[in-house]
Protein backbone atom coordinates (compact mmCIF):
# COMPACT_ATOMS: atom_id res chain seq x y z
CA UNK A 1 0.00 0.00 0.00
CA UNK A 2 1.29 3.47 -0.91
CA UNK A 3 0.54 6.04 1.80
CA UNK A 4 -0.17 9.65 0.79
CA UNK A 5 2.34 12.12 2.19
CA UNK A 6 -0.15 14.39 3.93
CA UNK A 7 -1.63 11.52 5.92
CA UNK A 8 1.71 9.97 6.86
CA UNK A 9 3.71 12.91 8.18
CA UNK A 10 1.11 15.11 9.85
CA UNK A 11 1.94 15.62 13.53
CA UNK A 12 4.98 13.33 13.35
CA UNK A 13 8.35 14.03 14.95
CA UNK A 14 10.94 14.22 12.20
CA UNK A 15 14.71 14.73 12.41
CA UNK A 16 16.52 16.15 9.40
CA UNK A 17 20.30 16.38 9.36
CA UNK A 18 21.83 18.89 6.98
CA UNK A 19 18.69 21.04 7.02
CA UNK A 20 20.69 24.25 6.36
CA UNK A 21 22.22 23.04 3.08
CA UNK A 22 20.65 22.74 -0.39
CA UNK A 23 18.12 19.92 -0.15
CA UNK A 24 17.48 20.47 3.57
CA UNK A 25 15.48 23.72 3.39
CA UNK A 26 13.25 22.27 0.68
CA UNK A 27 12.56 19.15 2.75
CA UNK A 28 12.00 21.26 5.86
CA UNK A 29 9.48 23.49 4.07
CA UNK A 30 7.70 20.48 2.56
CA UNK A 31 7.35 18.68 5.89
CA UNK A 32 6.15 21.85 7.62
CA UNK A 33 3.50 22.27 4.95
CA UNK A 34 2.31 18.76 5.86
CA UNK A 35 2.11 19.61 9.55
CA UNK A 36 5.19 17.73 10.77
CA UNK A 37 7.23 18.67 13.84
CA UNK A 38 10.76 19.14 12.52
CA UNK A 39 14.05 18.95 14.41
CA UNK A 40 17.08 20.05 12.39
CA UNK A 41 20.72 19.10 12.99
CA UNK A 42 23.34 20.92 10.94
CA UNK A 43 26.26 23.30 10.83
CA UNK A 44 25.73 26.98 10.08
CA UNK A 45 24.37 27.57 6.55
CA UNK A 46 27.31 26.79 4.26
CA UNK A 47 26.75 29.62 1.77
CA UNK A 48 25.85 33.27 1.58
CA UNK A 49 23.20 33.82 0.26
CA UNK A 50 21.40 30.95 2.00
CA UNK A 51 17.97 29.55 1.21
CA UNK A 52 17.62 28.54 4.87
CA UNK A 53 18.25 32.09 6.08
CA UNK A 54 16.44 34.16 3.48
CA UNK A 55 13.31 31.97 3.69
CA UNK A 56 13.27 31.92 7.49
CA UNK A 57 13.37 28.12 7.60
CA UNK A 58 14.49 28.13 11.24
CA UNK A 59 11.13 29.44 12.39
CA UNK A 60 8.79 26.84 13.83
CA UNK A 61 11.39 24.06 14.10
CA UNK A 62 13.90 22.83 16.67
CA UNK A 63 17.09 24.17 15.11
CA UNK A 64 20.38 22.68 16.38
CA UNK A 65 23.90 23.62 15.29
CA UNK A 66 25.75 20.32 15.66
CA UNK A 67 28.46 18.65 13.58
CA UNK A 68 27.59 15.07 12.63
CA UNK A 69 31.13 14.19 13.66
CA UNK A 70 30.08 14.79 17.30
CA UNK A 71 28.44 11.48 18.35
CA UNK A 72 27.41 12.53 21.87
CA UNK A 73 25.49 15.61 20.77
CA UNK A 74 23.93 13.76 17.84
CA UNK A 75 22.71 11.00 20.14
CA UNK A 76 21.33 13.47 22.68
CA UNK A 77 19.23 15.39 20.15
CA UNK A 78 17.86 12.27 18.45
CA UNK A 79 16.99 10.72 21.82
CA UNK A 80 15.23 13.89 22.93
CA UNK A 81 13.31 14.21 19.66
CA UNK A 82 12.05 10.60 19.77
CA UNK A 83 11.57 10.76 16.00
CA UNK A 84 9.04 8.86 13.95
CA UNK A 85 11.17 9.57 10.88
CA UNK A 86 14.81 10.50 10.28
CA UNK A 87 16.25 11.92 7.06
CA UNK A 88 20.06 11.99 7.11
CA UNK A 89 21.21 14.49 4.49
CA UNK A 90 24.25 16.02 6.22
CA UNK A 91 27.42 15.49 4.18
CA UNK A 92 30.50 16.98 2.63
CA UNK A 93 28.93 16.98 -0.81
CA UNK A 94 31.46 18.62 -3.16
CA UNK A 95 33.81 16.53 -5.29
CA UNK A 96 36.42 19.28 -5.71
CA UNK A 97 36.42 20.02 -1.98
CA UNK A 98 36.94 16.32 -1.27
CA UNK A 99 40.30 16.53 -3.07
CA UNK A 100 41.26 19.53 -0.93
CA UNK A 101 39.98 18.08 2.36
CA UNK A 102 39.86 14.27 2.08
CA UNK A 103 39.99 13.63 5.83
CA UNK A 104 37.05 15.97 6.50
CA UNK A 105 35.15 14.27 3.67
CA UNK A 106 35.71 10.76 5.03
CA UNK A 107 34.95 11.76 8.60
CA UNK A 108 31.75 13.56 7.70
CA UNK A 109 30.39 11.10 5.17
CA UNK A 110 31.35 7.82 6.85
CA UNK A 111 31.75 8.49 10.56
CA UNK A 112 28.89 11.00 10.48
CA UNK A 113 26.63 8.32 9.03
CA UNK A 114 27.76 5.83 11.66
CA UNK A 115 26.98 8.36 14.39
CA UNK A 116 23.40 8.61 13.12
CA UNK A 117 23.09 4.82 13.01
CA UNK A 118 24.49 4.52 16.54
CA UNK A 119 21.99 7.10 17.80
CA UNK A 120 19.18 5.12 16.16
CA UNK A 121 20.28 2.03 18.08
CA UNK A 122 19.24 3.78 21.30
CA UNK A 123 15.65 4.35 20.18
CA UNK A 124 13.04 2.04 21.68
CA UNK A 125 10.17 3.02 19.39
CA UNK A 126 9.15 2.61 15.76
CA UNK A 127 11.16 4.88 13.49
CA UNK A 128 11.76 4.92 9.74
CA UNK A 129 15.16 6.33 8.76
CA UNK A 130 16.25 7.23 5.23
CA UNK A 131 20.01 7.65 4.91
CA UNK A 132 20.90 9.67 1.83
CA UNK A 133 24.21 8.97 0.11
CA UNK A 134 24.79 9.77 -3.57
CA UNK A 135 24.66 8.36 -7.09
CA UNK A 136 28.46 8.69 -6.97
CA UNK A 137 28.60 5.81 -4.48
CA UNK A 138 28.82 3.49 -7.49
CA UNK A 139 32.08 2.35 -9.04
CA UNK A 140 31.57 4.44 -12.15
CA UNK A 141 33.02 2.83 -15.27
CA UNK A 142 31.03 5.24 -17.46
CA UNK A 143 28.90 2.68 -19.24
CA UNK A 144 25.83 3.98 -21.07
CA UNK A 145 23.14 2.17 -19.04
CA UNK A 146 21.98 3.12 -15.58
CA UNK A 147 23.47 1.71 -12.40
CA UNK A 148 21.31 -0.63 -10.36
CA UNK A 149 21.26 -0.90 -6.60
CA UNK A 150 23.17 -4.20 -6.80
CA UNK A 151 26.15 -2.74 -8.71
CA UNK A 152 29.57 -2.33 -7.11
CA UNK A 153 30.33 0.52 -4.72
CA UNK A 154 33.31 2.86 -4.81
CA UNK A 155 34.86 5.65 -6.85
CA UNK A 156 38.22 7.19 -7.77
CA UNK A 157 37.82 10.50 -5.90
CA UNK A 158 37.55 10.92 -2.11
CA UNK A 159 33.93 12.03 -2.27
CA UNK A 160 32.73 9.07 -4.34
CA UNK A 161 34.78 6.59 -2.33
CA UNK A 162 33.45 7.98 0.95
CA UNK A 163 29.87 7.62 -0.25
CA UNK A 164 30.49 4.04 -1.34
CA UNK A 165 32.04 3.35 2.06
CA UNK A 166 29.02 4.92 3.78
CA UNK A 167 26.76 2.49 1.93
CA UNK A 168 28.87 -0.43 3.14
CA UNK A 169 28.71 0.91 6.69
CA UNK A 170 24.92 1.24 6.46
CA UNK A 171 24.54 -2.33 5.22
CA UNK A 172 26.86 -3.67 7.91
CA UNK A 173 25.10 -1.84 10.75
CA UNK A 174 21.66 -2.91 9.60
CA UNK A 175 22.66 -6.58 9.45
CA UNK A 176 24.54 -6.40 12.74
CA UNK A 177 22.28 -4.28 14.94
CA UNK A 178 18.85 -3.88 13.31
CA UNK A 179 17.56 -7.41 12.62
CA UNK A 180 14.64 -7.37 10.22
CA UNK A 181 12.50 -9.68 12.36
CA UNK A 182 12.65 -7.63 15.58
CA UNK A 183 13.98 -4.12 14.96
CA UNK A 184 11.61 -1.26 15.74
CA UNK A 185 13.84 0.99 13.66
CA UNK A 186 13.70 0.46 9.91
CA UNK A 187 16.42 1.86 7.70
CA UNK A 188 16.89 2.30 3.96
CA UNK A 189 19.47 4.19 1.90
CA UNK A 190 18.72 6.53 -0.96
CA UNK A 191 20.98 7.40 -3.87
CA UNK A 192 20.47 10.45 -6.06
CA UNK A 193 22.61 13.09 -7.67
CA UNK A 194 22.96 15.97 -10.13
CA UNK A 195 20.18 17.88 -8.45
CA UNK A 196 19.38 21.42 -9.48
CA UNK A 197 16.82 23.90 -8.22
CA UNK A 198 16.46 27.17 -6.38
CA UNK A 199 18.51 27.84 -3.29
CA UNK A 200 21.77 26.19 -4.36
CA UNK A 201 24.67 28.60 -3.89
CA UNK A 202 27.53 26.11 -3.57
CA UNK A 203 30.86 26.72 -5.28
CA UNK A 204 31.80 24.80 -8.41
CA UNK A 205 28.25 23.89 -9.35
CA UNK A 206 26.98 24.87 -12.76
CA UNK A 207 23.63 26.50 -11.92
CA UNK A 208 24.98 28.64 -9.04
CA UNK A 209 27.95 29.56 -11.23
CA UNK A 210 25.57 30.72 -13.98
CA UNK A 211 23.31 32.66 -11.64
CA UNK A 212 26.18 34.43 -9.89
CA UNK A 213 27.83 35.39 -13.19
CA UNK A 214 24.70 36.42 -15.06
CA UNK A 215 23.23 38.42 -12.17
CA UNK A 216 26.36 40.59 -12.40
CA UNK A 217 26.41 40.65 -16.22
CA UNK A 218 29.44 38.38 -16.19
CA UNK A 219 30.60 35.36 -18.17
CA UNK A 220 30.23 31.86 -16.79
CA UNK A 221 33.19 29.57 -17.45
CA UNK A 222 32.33 26.00 -18.48
CA UNK A 223 35.01 23.59 -17.28
CA UNK A 224 33.35 20.39 -18.56
CA UNK A 225 30.71 21.40 -21.14
CA UNK A 226 30.53 17.94 -22.74
CA UNK A 227 29.96 16.04 -19.47
CA UNK A 228 26.47 14.54 -19.33
CA UNK A 229 24.35 14.18 -16.21
CA UNK A 230 20.82 13.03 -15.37
CA UNK A 231 19.70 16.48 -14.21
CA UNK A 232 16.67 16.53 -11.93
CA UNK A 233 14.91 19.15 -9.86
CA UNK A 234 15.57 19.01 -6.13
CA UNK A 235 11.92 18.11 -5.45
CA UNK A 236 12.24 14.89 -7.46
CA UNK A 237 14.60 12.99 -5.12
CA UNK A 238 12.93 14.57 -2.08
CA UNK A 239 9.61 13.10 -3.17
CA UNK A 240 11.41 9.78 -3.46
CA UNK A 241 12.84 10.07 0.06
CA UNK A 242 9.38 10.89 1.41
CA UNK A 243 7.74 8.03 -0.51
CA UNK A 244 10.43 5.65 0.74
CA UNK A 245 10.06 6.81 4.36
CA UNK A 246 6.29 6.45 4.25
CA UNK A 247 6.48 2.96 2.75
CA UNK A 248 9.32 1.94 5.08
CA UNK A 249 7.19 2.76 8.11
CA UNK A 250 4.52 0.35 6.89
CA UNK A 251 6.46 -2.45 5.19
CA UNK A 252 9.22 -4.36 6.93
CA UNK A 253 10.40 -5.99 3.69
CA UNK A 254 11.91 -2.63 2.68
CA UNK A 255 14.15 -2.55 5.77
CA UNK A 256 17.80 -2.58 4.71
CA UNK A 257 17.09 -1.88 1.04
CA UNK A 258 18.89 0.75 -1.08
CA UNK A 259 16.96 2.80 -3.66
CA UNK A 260 17.94 4.96 -6.63
CA UNK A 261 16.05 8.17 -7.36
CA UNK A 262 16.71 9.84 -10.67
CA UNK A 263 15.06 11.23 -13.81
CA UNK A 264 13.86 9.17 -16.72
CA UNK A 265 16.63 7.58 -18.79
CA UNK A 266 16.28 9.94 -21.74
CA UNK A 267 16.94 12.98 -19.55
CA UNK A 268 20.73 12.83 -19.70
CA UNK A 269 21.94 16.19 -20.98
CA UNK A 270 25.33 17.81 -21.24
CA UNK A 271 26.46 20.76 -19.14
CA UNK A 272 26.35 22.90 -22.29
CA UNK A 273 22.75 21.85 -23.02
CA UNK A 274 21.80 22.73 -19.45
CA UNK A 275 23.34 26.20 -19.76
CA UNK A 276 21.68 26.76 -23.13
CA UNK A 277 18.27 25.83 -21.69
CA UNK A 278 18.84 28.00 -18.62
CA UNK A 279 19.74 30.94 -20.87
CA UNK A 280 16.21 30.92 -22.33
CA UNK A 281 14.92 32.18 -18.98
CA UNK A 282 17.60 34.76 -18.22
CA UNK A 283 18.64 38.04 -19.83
CA UNK A 284 22.18 39.01 -20.83
CA UNK A 285 23.70 35.55 -20.67
CA UNK A 286 27.24 34.71 -21.74
CA UNK A 287 29.45 31.68 -21.33
CA UNK A 288 32.88 30.50 -22.36
CA UNK A 289 34.29 27.00 -22.89
CA UNK A 290 37.47 26.85 -20.81
CA UNK A 291 37.81 23.06 -20.77
CA UNK A 292 41.06 23.07 -22.73
CA UNK A 293 42.67 25.55 -20.33
CA UNK A 294 41.49 24.08 -17.05
CA UNK A 295 43.59 21.58 -15.17
CA UNK A 296 41.69 20.00 -12.33
CA UNK A 297 41.00 16.75 -10.54
CA UNK A 298 39.20 13.88 -12.19
CA UNK A 299 35.41 14.11 -12.47
CA UNK A 300 33.29 11.49 -14.20
CA UNK A 301 31.94 12.29 -17.64
CA UNK A 302 28.87 10.02 -17.71
CA UNK A 303 26.68 8.78 -14.89
CA UNK A 304 23.02 7.78 -14.66
CA UNK A 305 20.81 5.57 -12.52
CA UNK A 306 18.31 2.81 -13.15
CA UNK A 307 15.26 3.56 -10.99
CA UNK A 308 13.12 0.51 -11.76
CA UNK A 309 13.28 -0.65 -8.14
CA UNK A 310 11.67 2.58 -6.88
CA UNK A 311 8.99 2.28 -9.54
CA UNK A 312 8.22 -1.33 -8.61
CA UNK A 313 8.25 -1.03 -4.81
CA UNK A 314 7.15 2.57 -4.29
CA UNK A 315 5.34 3.42 -7.52
CA UNK A 316 7.73 6.37 -7.72
CA UNK A 317 9.13 7.95 -10.82
CA UNK A 318 10.28 11.43 -11.76
CA UNK A 319 7.45 13.67 -12.90
CA UNK A 320 9.19 16.64 -14.53
CA UNK A 321 10.85 16.88 -17.92
CA UNK A 322 14.14 18.62 -18.59
CA UNK A 323 12.64 21.90 -19.79
CA UNK A 324 10.22 22.16 -16.86
CA UNK A 325 13.05 21.36 -14.45
CA UNK A 326 15.23 24.15 -15.80
CA UNK A 327 12.30 26.58 -16.01
CA UNK A 328 11.30 26.03 -12.36
CA UNK A 329 14.92 26.47 -11.31
CA UNK A 330 15.32 29.73 -13.22
CA UNK A 331 12.01 31.07 -11.89
CA UNK A 332 13.14 30.55 -8.28
CA UNK A 333 16.36 32.49 -8.78
CA UNK A 334 14.58 35.28 -10.65
CA UNK A 335 12.11 35.53 -7.75
CA UNK A 336 15.02 35.71 -5.31
CA UNK A 337 16.63 38.65 -7.10
CA UNK A 338 13.31 40.46 -7.59
CA UNK A 339 11.83 39.99 -4.09
CA UNK A 340 14.00 38.01 -1.66
CA UNK A 341 11.64 38.67 1.27
CA UNK A 342 8.96 36.60 -0.50
CA UNK A 343 11.17 33.61 -1.31
CA UNK A 344 9.52 31.37 1.31
CA UNK A 345 6.21 31.80 -0.53
CA UNK A 346 7.95 30.99 -3.82
CA UNK A 347 9.45 27.82 -2.33
CA UNK A 348 6.08 26.67 -1.00
CA UNK A 349 4.39 27.53 -4.29
CA UNK A 350 6.88 25.40 -6.23
CA UNK A 351 6.31 22.48 -3.83
CA UNK A 352 2.56 22.76 -4.48
CA UNK A 353 3.20 22.98 -8.21
CA UNK A 354 5.35 19.86 -8.09
CA UNK A 355 2.68 17.95 -6.17
CA UNK A 356 0.13 19.00 -8.78
CA UNK A 357 2.40 17.50 -11.47
CA UNK A 358 2.61 14.23 -9.51
CA UNK A 359 -1.14 14.07 -8.90
CA UNK A 360 -1.85 14.77 -12.56
CA UNK A 361 0.28 11.76 -13.48
CA UNK A 362 -1.73 9.55 -11.13
CA UNK A 363 1.06 8.71 -8.70
CA UNK A 364 -0.66 7.21 -5.67
CA UNK A 365 1.73 8.61 -3.08
CA UNK A 366 0.76 12.11 -4.23
CA UNK A 367 -3.02 11.68 -4.01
Amino acid sequence: MIVAFENRFYGKSIVITGHTGFKGPWLTAWLQLMGAEVTGIALEPPTNPSHFVVAGMGEGIQDHRIDVRDPEKISRVITEAQPDFVFHLAAQALVRRSYENPLETWQTNVLGTLHILEALRKLDKPCAAVIITSDKCYDNVEWVWGYRETDAMGGPDPYSASKGAAELAIRSHIKSYFPKSTSKVRIASARAGNVIGGGDWADSRIIPDCVRAWSENGIVELRNPASTRPWQHVLEPLSGYLALAAALSERDELHGEPFNFGPQAQQNHSVLELVQEMSKHWEKVRWEDVSSAVEGPYESGLLKLNCDKALHHLQWHAVMGFKDTVCMTAEWYKAYYQQPDAIRACTESQISEYMAHAKAQGLRWAQ
